[in-house]
């Protein structure tokens, strides 16, 4: 399955298991794992292995992660975004600014490659030697690749019950992000349907 830097932020905020939500990027310690867990689905933005989060970088990518959901909400539109952010959402033009700023702390200018027993491919490289800017402005430039690309056509917010997920369809009638959402969503309806059906005064549903 193909994974995307900004939907791997978005989902940073995420269903716990035991009907709350649980948010990957809460401390410093959780942001540090965060990172580095990404591996290689970062290391074309910086070098994750030694990149150790500070309290300020933690706020950087909350901030960023608040912009890019934000967008996301505007991209499922007029489906409902995500519940567990739907009440604090940036406006559209904040959430566009904000991600515009990040991506502009770093300038990078692309590099051709061009082995002589191989095909030429171009690649980006930054000038910036602080990885925490690095990191923040390649997050936000892979979310900007993201809603520009084809994918937002096939942007979702999982609606099955509990799921805060955002995730890309894989065909046009996929409803939730996991099997296990849609065996969720599935036993939600049946006993909603059972109930109506036994409650007194209540006609079955056709």
């Amino acid at each position: 399955m193909e994974r995307w830097p900004a939907l791997e932020l978005a989902s940073t905020i995420r269903h716990d298991g035991e009907g709350g939500v649980a948010d990957d990027l809460a401390t410093v310690p959780g942001t540090t794992r965060w990172i580095q867990e990404q591996g290689e689905l970062l290391a074309g933005l910086v070098p994750t292995g030694g990149v150790a989060a500070d309290e300020s970088l933690r706020l950087e990518i909350v901030g960023l992660r608040q912009a890019v959901r934000s967008l996301f909400a505007w991209a499922v539109s007029p489906a409902p975004p995500s519940r567990a952010d739907a009440h604090r959402l940036m406006t559209v033009d904040r959430a566009l600014a904000h991600l515009n700023r990040c991506a502009a702390r770093d300038t990078v200018a692309p590099q051709l490659d061009w082995p002589a027993d191989g095909l030429p491919s171009a690649r980006w490289v930054s000038a910036e030697k602080d990885p925490y800017v690095r990191l923040v402005a390649g997050l936000a430039r892979a979310a900007i690749d993201f809603l520009s690309g084809p994918q937002r056509a096939r942007l979702c917010a999982c609606t099955a019950p509990r799921c805060v997920r955002y995730f890309v369809k894989s065909h046009g009638r996929q409803e939730w992000c996991k099997p296990s959402c849609g065996n969720r969503a599935r036993a939600a309806r049946h006993y909603r349907r059972h109930r109506t059906a036994t409650e007194p005064g209540t006609a079955p549903p056709e």
